[in-house]
């Protein structure tokens, strides 16, 4: 049982400065070890709230001392428990954890225990970051069309939402239309101090996106965790994780002029990928801090995932203080905020001498070796400097086909292709851009690169540059803030005028919702083989995921998309070529239109004021007409529909006993798909459109519903039965069983067919049959996805064995009971022989006991092949999930109280 906090000797009371008191705090300097002044910040906070839940039963007093200890215990992947401060719900990873806690309910109620245990014991924020379709781009009630369009798609989903808010306590709502969630959590939610019953503690969170980091611009310590583990967190099960090691990454000097948030992140993505940070914290530090405002932190923080580290963290200083008071906090919050953090040693006060923390590894950057530059064409770590651009697209035509390569014959190259669009002659060519969009919380949350890319299109205007009308451009800002402060500079009408109009504010074009492109341009494309290109300010450019017909997709910096919009493609040199041709006949070079560092910092000082965030945020949890004439149930079990296509019951705990199965291990089984380096949880399982041939749209149309309404991937993840359908159904997905053939299609070994992966998956579980997934490097990289585990378990798969895994993916594949495997160093399916073709066999011990973590398990093959690989099931924890057939199962019984 639980015992009394050992630590209670360390609570001390928090003064106000003018008398009175905020609250009581347990202070680290009160424990008096000289351990503690050496810890990074970020490890300060995992130490505090150890301590703070230590009850010598989830956490430990030992689990304490190898925090404090972490220089020396950290190298040694020691596991230790977290239990956050709050837990941060997005829309489509929402739908799918209050369909979960719906269905616990149910089991709970069948299994004789009280379903109403089954509610949030931290607080939990679910931002209905509606992902807004850009079907209508180009007009000035786009907001208003789209906003439409997505309650006739989505009502049904909302009106789940909406019920949620009202059957589980201690959940926040924040209805659709809002804002970008990450943006909304930056300016709204995040806290970062608690005052709760009059304890005071540092804000710290897990979100269901893996973009969840971008709080840690705020010095709010947060990352992302599958749906299934922040549905663990929600329901008080501490997060088992590796004491993880810290990155310390020195910044020194300023920017240059001209240079963006957006080049500075994509040069940091760049240096922390090469330096290796998967699994590590990064926390940024040194004098260019000073320079640093906290949205340009934020971007960075934001871009976490796509370097690798589990976070990018800065921590609180007077930056913090200032961005708090400008989004509208309370003078008093922010009295409090200081006042504790200072007393904790959680501050860094930059007009004191600083003492260099220790960290596990260092780097450095001076600002002022920042560039211009840009992310692409399939991957957000392959900067290119704006300089090299031309030359670099031209290598990636020439390249075989890869991460840089498209391998266009050199006699094609040049290849025009004429047509028509609304009856006006138009060209294209190899890297032309027809969409042009400034969406995702990367950039959006940030004002100088926002109403720099506003000058951009205000310059450009006057110059009389227009961006070709096929071209699709968007503008998705991450909060209605955005908005008005466009509005209040006066510039937004120059982004409307290049076709840059709102259209909604959510995730759009980074998240593949980019709609539809014209007819006449996409049969262009598709007739001819023609590599077209996308430009936009997201954080994501995998293969697939933009739109299927853009094959080369670059990441730049809001401004440089309006750039590009203009140039109409990415085969130019901006230093010497002309970016168009002005209204006076006159050449326009890139120059011209580029607004000084000086510009931007003149119209953000006098158009970005503390009454915009006020005046957002205070009506925010009001709603809209069409949210509030929702109309949902009141009963706190959900009565499903079983003819409805958006949520529909679940099967996990359909057998699900009082008793755990115990860990199963691998017979005889076929492999399902054998794949290379690199398959992101977008190959696993798309968020994007449905494909009008795939499984999922077969499941649809048999249901009646119409094409036009098929809506996403993502739109749909309340419904396994689409959700399993969709499962490796990315339309790139490249599957060595078919000898490279592109395509969600895999081979059915024993009849020799080829089916789409569905089908075969339904095909082995039809027969008896496990199946298993080969994979290379870095498998599940990309957005947290819970799906992505969800799906492989519903199609049978019982294990992957990879060369690595994502962070995330990894724990996503233990939460739903597939066993994680890992090759040795140096070796692969290729390397040891392996087609694809074999079965494969894994034995474990009956009894969990017998299991450690990391402990190396043989697999052997039918054709006589043995190998050794490492069992990833890195904490007991972790192993005790398996034990019960999932986290979701180990959570129920424990409520019961069956404790394993």
């Amino acid at each position: 049982m639980a015992s009394s906090n050992p630590f209670a000797s360390i609570l001390k009371t928090l003064e106000k400065p003018g008398g009175g008191e905020f609250g009581k705090y347990y202070s680290l300097p009160a424990l008096g070890d000289p351990r503690i002044d050496r810890l990074p910040y970020s490890i300060r906070i995992l130490l505090e709230s150890a301590i703070r839940n230590c009850d010598e039963f989830q956490v430990k007093a030992k689990d304490v001392e190898k925090i404090i200890d972490w220089e020396n215990s950290s190298p040694k992947q020691v596991e230790i428990p977290f239990k956050p401060a709050r837990v941060l719900l997005q829309d489509f990873t929402g739908v799918p954890a209050v369909v979960d806690l719906a269905c616990m309910r149910d089991a709970m109620n069948k299994l004789g225990g009280d379903s109403n245990k089954i509610n949030p014991l931290v607080p939990v924020d679910l931002v209905i970051d509606h992902s807004v379709q850009v079907d209508v781009a180009r007009s000035e009630n786009a907001v208003q069309a789209n906003m439409d369009l997505e309650f006739q798609r989505n009502k049904e989903r909302f009106g789940f939402l909406k019920w949620g808010s009202n059957a589980f306590h201690n959940m926040l709502v924040v209805p659709p239309g809002s804002g970008i969630v990450h943006q909304v959590n930056l300016e709204y939610l995040g806290r970062v101090v608690f005052n709760t019953e009059g304890i005071l503690y540092p804000d710290s969170v897990v979100g269901t996106d893996s973009h969840t980091t971008m709080i840690d611009g705020l010095g709010v310590t947060g990352w992302g965790v599958g749906g299934i583990e922040a549905e663990a967190a929600m329901l008080g099960q501490p997060m088992s994780m590796v004491l993880p090691g810290v990155v310390g990454f020195k910044l020194s000097g300023k920017l240059r002029d001209g240079v963006t948030a957006t080049d500075l992140v994509l040069t940091v993505t760049q240096m922390l990928r090469k330096h290796g940070v998967v699994g590590k914290f990064v926390e940024f530090y040194g004098e260019g801090m000073r320079e640093l405002s906290l949205a340009d932190r934020a971007t960075i923080a934001n871009m976490s995932p796509e370097y690798g580290a589990t976070m990018g963290f800065f921590p609180v200083d007077h930056v913090t203080l200032q961005y708090l008071k400008l989004t509208g906090r309370r003078d008093e919050t922010v009295s409090m905020i200081e006042s504790y953090l200072r007393a904790n040693n959680m501050f860094v006060d930059y007009s004191q001498p600083q003492v260099e923390k220790v960290y596990s590894s260092y780097l450095e950057l001076n600002l002022e070796d920042v560039e211009p530059c840009v992310s692409g064409p399939k991957r957000p770590h392959d900067r290119v400097p704006l300089k090299e651009m031309k030359a670099d697209w031209h290598s990636c035509l020439d390249n075989k086909v890869g991460f840089k390569g498209f391998a266009i014959p050199k006699e094609s190259q040049s290849k025009v292709v004429e047509f028509s669009y609304h009856g006006t002659p138009a060209q294209l060519r190899h890297g032309d851009v027809v969409i042009a969009a400034i969406t995702s919380c990367t950039n959006t949350s940030n004002p100088s690169v926002m109403l720099g890319a506003a000058l951009v299109a205000k310059k450009a205007c006057e110059l009389g540059l227009e961006v070709k009308p096929w071209i699709k451009t968007s503008l998705a800002p991450g909060s209605g803030v955005v908005t008005k402060y466009l509005e209040k500079s006066g510039l937004q009408k120059y982004l409307n005028q290049l076709g840059f109009h709102i259209v909604g504010y959510g995730c759009t074009t980074c998240i593949g919702n980019s709609g539809d492109i014209n007819e006449s341009v996409a049969s262009a494309i598709s007739e001819n083989d023609m590599v077209a290109a996308a430009v936009l300010s997201g954080n994501r450019n995998f293969e697939g995921r933009v739109h299927p017909l853009t094959r080369a997709n670059y990441l730049a910096s809001p401004p440089l998309v309006v750039a590009y919009a203009l140039a109409g493609t990415v085969d130019i040199d901006f230093e010497k070529e002309p970016i168009g041709v002005g209204k006076d006949g006159k050449q326009i070079f890139f120059r011209d239109i580029w607004p000084s560092t000086e510009e931007v910092a003149n119209v953000v000082q006098s158009s970005v004021l503390p009454a915009m965030f006020k005046a957002t945020y205070e009506a925010i949890t009001q709603g809209n007409p069409m949210w509030n004439q929702l109309s949902v149930p009141s009963s706190t079990l959900y009565t499903w529909d079983p003819k409805s296509t958006y949520i529909h019951d679940p099967p996990y705990f359909k057998s699900m006993t009082m008793s755990p199965p115990g860990p199963h291990g691998v017979k005889d089984a076929y492999c399902l798909l054998n794949f290379g380096d690199s398959i992101t949880t977008d190959h696993i399982s798309p968020a994007g459109s449905i494909h009008k041939d795939s499984p999922a749209a077969r499941y649809l149309m048999e249901r009646g519903v119409d094409r036009r309404d098929f809506n996403s991937y993502g739109s749909r993840r309340g419904n396994d039965e689409i959700m399993a359908r969709g499962t490796f159904a990315n339309i790139r997905i490249v599957n060595k069983l078919l000898k490279g053939e592109v395509g969600p299609k895999t081979l059915h070994i024993p009849s020799g067919e080829k089916l789409s992966v569905f089908d075969a998956a339904m095909r082995y579980k039809s027969e008896g049959q496990d199946t298993i997934i080969l994979a290379g490097a870095e498998y599940g990289s990309g957005s947290s996805r819970d799906w992505a585990a969800k799906g492989p378990m519903l199609l049978g798969v019982k294990a992957v064995i990879a060369k690595s895994f994502e962070r995330i993916h990894r724990s996503n594949l233990v939460g739903m009971g597939i066993i994680p495997l890992c090759f040795k160093p140096g070796q692969d399916a290729e390397t040891l022989g392996l087609t694809g073709h074999e079965r494969y066999t894994i034995d474990l011990p009956s009894s969990v006991s017998e299991i450690k973590p990391g402990q190396d398990i043989t697999v052997v093959t039918d054709n006589g092949k043995s190998f050794t690989c490492t069992m990833r099931f890195d904490t007991e924890v972790e192993l005790a999930y398996f034990d019960h057939g999932g986290i979701l199962q180990y959570a129920i019984r424990n409520l019961i109280g069956g404790r394993s």
